[in-house]
């Protein structure tokens, strides 16, 4: 067993990154890729940037994928043989992590010992998986959760399905284990620390950040050109999984609203929708389009499947408004992006979202998910676009993914630090807490 050391210049060299159920390769908007996709992607290419390898370790799902991947350069993504390529979802995963865990171990065994620096670990799936390897290797266990289930049971969409007490106790298990914690905002830090009882001092705020190349003002006229929308339209838009959390259908009576107040609206009006079923949204995977139908506005929305950056940022662009009324996200992207290409948001006043959107410059947070309230809060942002536009700008200004990753070094040199100093744990409570979980065996300490 190699002995914990810190890193010699104060960076990493070498990042094992851990994404259990989704692909830094998937599309986000669909099946289970999203936020965290674009999260890993982002951050992983910065810290390879700054001279960091980053390996990321993710569940085979196709039997056509290649062992591994160069996603660009310093970054590889290795696919690990888990259970059935295909037909897993993801509260089945579980029951494959100790297939996982023994992959990772299998790949940083034929190196020599001291091969990876750190763990990274996305989602609480990949946290066990982490919390394993970081015994093994002696090297300090980085844990950022993206979503907890106590909060989403807290405010648990209508018709969406509570996530279950396995979860909640692996995520339990991970936060008391990780060496550090990384919330994406102030909000989500206090959540760790009252729901799950997360140390304050090991738990660090670092916000995500948005592509400021990629999405940026451009000419408004040319992207409605190329998404075939006309330019005397008014715009709003979703972008996101279609699944209750992020309560799409909030939109669809906010619409219906709009054109019941002002029925010659109905000429202009268009409601886009930019994304694909997920999770619970499965199980009736057209009930959006027949909400839009019972509603009388199917005339005025129309479905995109999820699309690449460069796409949706000529969506953000044609846009008047950007709808986010989700009822929880730990941080909110699509409100980043979108305020990045100039476009204002109207978004739920929950989670990480009023970070993300500042209300009253760059867009209206909105109490609650009434319709009512959301088609006002739509005429105002209507009524003072072009202030809030270059608000939006300016307040996306502020995140970027560099201070992400900087940010993301400092928490990686200071656990090393941390480890290099603290009183060795004997082998065999190393070792023994993290198979008790992987075995599925709940053992009191």
């Amino acid at each position: 067993m190699p002995a914990p050391r810190p890193f010699r210049t104060g960076t990493p060299r070498r990042v094992a990154t851990l994404s259990v159920h989704t692909s830094p390769l998937d599309q986000p908007g669909a099946g289970d890729a999203g936020g965290m996709n674009v999260y890993i992607v982002e951050a992983s290419r910065r810290l390879a940037a700054r001279g960091i390898e980053v390996d990321i370790f993710t569940r085979a799902t196709s039997s056509d994928l290649p062992p591994v991947v160069e996603m660009s350069p310093g970054v590889t993504v290795r696919h690990v043989n888990a259970g059935p390529f295909e037909g897993l979802g993801k509260e089945e995963l579980p029951a494959q992590l100790c297939a996982f865990t023994a992959a990772v171990l299998r790949e940083e065994a034929q190196h020599e010992p001291g091969f990876y620096d750190v763990v990274h670990s996305h989602y609480w799936l990949s946290g066990q998986v982490g919390w394993l390897a970081r015994d093994r290797w002696s090297v300090p266990l980085i844990h950022t959760a993206h979503t907890l289930a106590k909060v989403k049971n807290e405010a648990l969409a209508a018709g969406d399905r509570p996530e279950p007490r396995a979860r909640v106790i692996g995520e339990e298990q991970v936060v008391a284990e990780a060496d550090r914690l990384i919330a994406n905002t102030d909000e989500e830090a206090r959540q760790l620390v009252r729901l799950y009882g997360a140390d304050p001092a090991r738990t660090l705020v670092v916000p995500p950040g948005v592509d400021l190349d990629r999405f940026s003002p451009g000419g408004r006229a040319a992207a409605r050109r190329a998404v075939g929308m006309s330019q005397d339209a008014i715009v709003l838009l979703f972008v996101g999984r279609i699944q209750p959390l992020k309560a799409p259908d909030v939109l669809l009576h906010t619409a219906a609203r709009l054109l019941a107040d002002d029925p010659a609206l109905r000429r202009r009006l268009r409601v886009h929708v930019v994304g694909a079923p997920s999770g619970s949204g499965l199980d009736a995977p057209e009930q959006l389009q027949q909400l839009a139908t019972t509603l009388g506005i199917a005339d005025v929305v129309t479905f995109f499947p999820p699309q690449p950056p460069e796409r949706l940022a000529d969506h953000y662009r044609s846009a008047d408004v950007t709808v986010v009324p989700s009822h929880n996200e730990s941080f909110g992207l699509v409100a980043l992006e979108s305020q990045a290409c100039g476009t204002p948001v109207v978004a739920a006043a929950v989670g990480g979202l009023p970070t993300a959107v500042r209300d009253g410059v760059s867009g209206v947070l909105v109490a609650g998910h009434d319709a009512g309230d959301y088609a006002a809060a739509v005429r105002a942002v209507l009524a003072r676009r072009e202030l809030l536009a270059a608000g939006a700008r300016r307040h996306a200004a502020r995140f970027s993914w560099d201070r992400t990753a900087d940010a993301l070094v400092e928490a990686y040199a200071a656990a090393a630090r941390d480890m290099a100093t603290a009183p060795a744990r004997p082998a065999r409570e190393r070792l023994l807490g993290p198979l008790r979980v992987l075995s599925g065996v709940q053992v009191a300490r």
